[in-house]
């Protein structure tokens, strides 16, 4: 069977994909066009170029993941050394380890630019926040004056997964623009379910990958500045998406619980990766036993005469 798949950004949560994608290869599920955010935009490039299940799994569990928080000097000054990197570079760590990380993987592929693979593959999003707008990679790349082979993949994932705060911008010097500032893709769009769309019916499905995870309760109590700006990240991350998480798109969504595991969570221990890989797997068993193409058009058909 023939599919598009969607992935959500979620950090080093992401490795609970490698699971699912392992029973959707088991039930003989090939991908047309593959898209995600952050952590998804490493899984969609790596599936994108080639890469299997396995072998992702296997990268990412041998994987340095305490390389991702790139430190400079001044980081290694307790609490004051990080407060003045935010203050100088608007971010804790810098986030090149994950541009060359996934670069190499690339490359062992033959894959270096957008250019390298079949028009409408591989669909990253990011946010430019110089210029208020989120970014589809590589779609948007004509408003830079761009083209599909002016832009690495592995740079495009770097600006995806550049988490406010904690990862520096990606300052980004394009043809047509000034200096523009790109952040991770989830402050716009964490879950793009809605990149592979259209009016038209679908051939084949689009399978979007989703952690199940707590969403900001209605009334929710803020005592503090610090809840406050939990609150903020938390809606910035979900606020969009939640609008097309109907009902029709749930019924084409693999939800992937992860525990207490956090995004940042860079210390996983083998248990943890274990627990991770294990719950897409069954996950994604349980969503395809229950699967009907067929079934999916007719919600599809009601939702679009509403």
């Amino acid at each position: 069977m023939k599919a598009d798949a969607v992935f959500e950004g979620g950090g080093v949560r992401g490795i609970a994909f490698t699971g699912a994608i392992q029973a959707m290869e088991e039930e003989q599920v090939e991908w047309e066009r593959l898209a995600g955010t952050s952590a998804g935009a490493v899984i969609a490039s790596l599936l994108a170029c080639g890469y299997k299940s396995y072998e992702i799994r296997d990268l990412l569990k041998e994987m340095d993941v305490s390389k991702f928080r790139g430190k400079s000097f001044l980081n290694y000054i307790p609490i004051v050394g990080s407060l003045f990197e935010l203050m100088i570079h608007l971010g804790f760590y810098k986030n090149d380890y994950l541009e060359k990380w996934v670069e190499s993987l690339l490359a062992a592929k033959g894959i270096r630019t957008f250019a390298d693979l079949p028009e409408n593959k591989l669909k990253i999003i990011a946010s430019d926040v110089s210029n208020g707008e989120i970014l589809i990679l590589p779609d948007d790349l004509t408003k830079y004056s761009m083209t599909r082979s002016d832009l690495k993949i592995s740079t495009a994932v770097m600006m995806s997964a550049s988490l406010p705060f904690f990862f520096r911008p990606v300052i980004w010097k394009s043809k047509s623009r000034y200096k523009s500032y790109i952040l991770d893709g989830g402050l716009l769009s964490n879950f793009p379910i809605w990149i592979f769309d259209s009016k038209d019916e679908p051939r084949f499905p689009t399978f979007g990958f989703r952690f199940v995870k707590d969403e900001i309760k209605m009334g929710a109590v803020i005592p503090t500045p610090v809840h406050l700006f939990k609150n903020i990240f938390k809606t910035m991350l979900q606020a969009h998406d939640l609008r097309h998480l109907t009902e029709e798109t749930k019924g084409r969504t693999i939800q992937i619980p992860t525990g207490g595991i956090t995004a940042t969570d860079f210390e996983l221990t083998d248990e943890e990766i274990d627990f991770l890989y294990e719950s897409g797997y069954l996950s994604a068993k349980a969503f395809l036993e229950d699967w009907n193409f067929e079934k999916y058009k007719e919600l599809r058909k009601k939702k679009n005469k509403v």
